[in-house]
């Protein structure tokens, strides 16, 4: 039964819907303040099915990647009824360069053949927070000077200089050293304007290093940035320096060495009780890139080209080819291989007038690797026949350039026979121009009366006095006898001190790492060190019930040593205890160690309990 009265209000809150939808609405936001060095997002934002965005033009920040398009539409269909919303929005990530209040002007869009200007952002770029650096009264300090431009320096490559518009290229950044590193920190990141850009390398803790021998030398080498980049347009491009500090060590004597790793090993190869390494830190600074990009051939470029550049394969596939009309069903259409999946657009595909068609619904499975990018792109449309009939999908054509034969090639899929059979309920059916990504649908008002074989029971049938209701009335004085037998145990298992606190010392051990957890998220060092620090000394005292006044590395070691844990992971833990402790007292900036002390101290604590079960 339905009211008149909902009703009513049904039909008002659609025509509300509608009539918003139709009011255009773009508009710009970023930060209001930056500080030079920090990155940030420009959003370009319509609620609109919008084409043509023509970007402003931005001088005064560098364009780190962008204008990165996506879009999202709601829709629902109630008795042939359509209520929508859609947004389209434009992202850039920018990078703040020089001090001042800077205003970035309107961009343009059109929607509907009709032009319209977002408002203009006004950012005020202030002075960035400076470092304490090592030296000066700092004890155990010295001038960077004594580390030469031949012990520890920084280059950039790009796997190819003179590569075509759209073709993936990999930057490379590599620190060459002759000297330990104990840590590094990039403080400035390269402009990439003209390219957009996708980091490759996700896990900093897990450098690429390896050994080589130049001019006589041997030098570690760590790859510690690594980018796809993809030209968005010709011509010569250049890619800024990257810059970075880092914090080597000078040992003034030779000190007990366990392995050969400059990198973050040999920072703690000494304790922090009898170390002799200094700190020294030093501002690097890599050679700049310039890109000669070649244009995509204009010459017997295909119709059906949009901009893929790569090396791909596609597939397509429809979940039914017998349907009724008014169902849907939907055709997918992949795209894999290496390149710039993340920027190919849309097919464009010959679908019968009968059916209708939405915004294909984009899944991206796209791997980066240090390899470079590759994955696959699937565009799903979902169509609804109308009416009944035998219709027949076209070949869906995909063209795309390829770099390594400077060709373009263009492939066809199989043509999609579908036959439609007349569904129950037809009606007169009006098409609807609008677009959506998910559809929900929404049943017939007036539901059939309920058939089937009810579920009937006896009148003079009642709970009171049947086998359900001595059960229920037995059973809280049986939980009552079996919390009393519990209780008993758990006071006496509690009255064991040695016991409980071997049982509880992994919690506790992660409730301390959970709090220098937070005081790392907020950079607060000295809190964190000291979490970290008990976190450690604390799990090894409660495990092994040993008190903290007498705890070492030589009571730690014959501790684990008894419970036959493996030397691997002795040694591992306490290189993390010492590593704690040193860094703790260190001079600098430790902000790399905290984060990297952390996940160590959690993976050897976790190890370590799984040796002692």
């Amino acid at each position: 039964m339905i009211r008149k009265g909902s009703g009513l209000l049904f039909f008002f809150m659609v025509w509300i819907t509608t009539g918003f939808a139709q009011q255009i609405d773009f508009k710009a936001s970023a930060v209001e303040e930056a500080s030079v060095g920090q990155q940030f997002r420009l959003i370009y934002s319509i609620n609109g099915q919008a084409s043509g965005f023509r970007a402003p033009a931005i001088k005064d920040f560098s364009i780190l990647g962008g204008p990165s398009q996506s879009s999202s539409t709601n829709m629902q269909i109630i008795n042939g009824k359509v209520s929508r919303s859609i947004e389209y929005t434009y992202t850039y990530l920018l990078q703040a360069i020089n001090e001042g209040t800077f205003t970035i002007p309107p961009a343009a869009v059109t929607v509907d053949g009709k032009t319209y200007q977002s408002n203009p952002v006004t950012i005020r770029v202030v002075k960035g927070s400076q470092q304490a650096t090592p030296g000066g009264s700092d004890a155990g300090s010295q001038p960077s000077g004594e580390i030469s431009s031949r012990d520890l320096y920084v280059t950039a490559s790009a796997s190819k200089t003179n590569p075509y518009q759209g073709e993936q290229v990999i930057i490379t950044y590599r620190i060459y050293t002759r000297i330990p590193i104990a840590q590094y920190s990039i403080t400035r990141l390269p402009s990439m304007a003209g390219f957009w850009s996708q980091d490759l390398i996700k896990d900093n803790d897990k450098l690429n290093q390896y050994r080589e021998i130049i001019n006589g030398s041997e030098y570690v080498i760590a790859e510690i940035k690594k980018n796809a980049v993809f030209a968005q347009k010709s011509g010569q491009l250049n890619i800024e320096p990257l810059e970075l500090d880092v914090v080597a060590q000078i040992q003034r004597k030779k000190a007990r060495s366990r392995t050969m790793d400059p990198f973050f090993d040999n920072f703690f190869n000494d304790s922090f009780f009898g170390s002799t390494l200094q700190n020294v830190k030093k501002t690097l600074k890599s050679n700049g890139l310039t890109i000669n990009v070649k244009p995509l051939p204009s010459a017997s470029r295909p119709r059906e080209f949009s901009g893929a550049v790569g090396d791909f394969k596609v597939e397509a596939s429809v979940d039914q080819t017998q349907m009724k009309t008014n169902d849907a069903a939907s055709l997918k259409f992949t795209i894999s291989g290496k390149g710039n999946l993340k920027l190919v657009e849309k097919p464009v595909i010959d679908f019968p007038p009968d059916f209708e068609i939405y915004d294909p619904r984009i899944t991206d499975n796209i791997q980066t690797t240090a390899s470079g990018i590759s994955g696959s792109r699937t565009f799903e449309f979902l169509m609804i026949p109308r009416n009944p009939g035998d219709f027949t999908i076209k070949p869906i054509e995909f063209a795309w350039f390829d770099p390594n034969s400077g060709s373009y090639r263009k492939v066809s899929t199989e043509s999609f026979k579908i036959k439609v059979e007349k569904g129950s309920g037809d009606g007169e059916y009006v098409s609807s121009a609008s677009s959506k990504e998910d559809i929900k649908y929404i049943g017939s008002d007036i539901r059939f009366i309920k058939t089937g074989n009810p579920e009937l029971r006896r009148v003079d049938t009642y709970f009171f006095n049947s086998t359900g209701f001595w059960l229920w009335l037995l059973l809280p004085p049986v939980l009552f006898i079996a919390f009393l037998i519990f209780l008993r145990k758990e006071l006496k298992r509690r009255s064991n001190i040695a016991l409980v606190r071997n049982k509880k010392a992994t919690r506790v051990a992660r409730k301390r790492l959970k709090k220098a957890e937070y005081h790392l998220k907020l950079h607060q060092s000295e809190p964190f060190w000291i979490e970290v620090s008990n976190a450690l000394w604390g799990y090894l005292s409660d495990k092994f019930n040993i008190p903290l006044s007498k705890l070492s590395m030589e009571s730690v070691n014959d501790a684990l040593m008894a419970k036959n844990v493996n030397p691997d992971l002795i040694d591992q833990f306490i290189r993390t205890v010492s590593e704690c402790e040193f860094a703790r007292f260190a001079p600098g900036d430790k902000t790399q160690a905290m984060e990297a002390l952390y996940h160590k101290a959690l993976d050897v604590i976790t190890r370590t309990e799984q040796e002692l079960k």
